[in-house]
């Protein structure tokens, strides 16, 4: 399995992609959060960001095919 995807000729990791789309994602579910009011009911808003980051990311590293050439 290989752990990095060419990008004309540039070898970028692949946590490196899936960490930007679990960003994305997390960044989209904290907007939803604090749009409906839920967000106040966090005690620590930092930490409950890191740790939705870690969680979108695990999930994105275990449910998305690997690539294997």
């Amino acid at each position: 399995m290989t752990g990095e995807f060419s990008f004309y000729g540039l070898y970028i990791p692949w946590l490196l992609l899936l960490s930007l789309l679990a960003l994305a994602c997390s960044r989209v579910i904290s907007y939803v959060l604090a749009r409906t009011g839920l967000y106040r009911l966090i005690w620590h808003p930092a930490l409950f960001d890191f740790a939705l980051f870690i969680i979108v990311l695990g999930g994105l590293t275990f449910f998305l095919p690997h690539q294997a050439y």
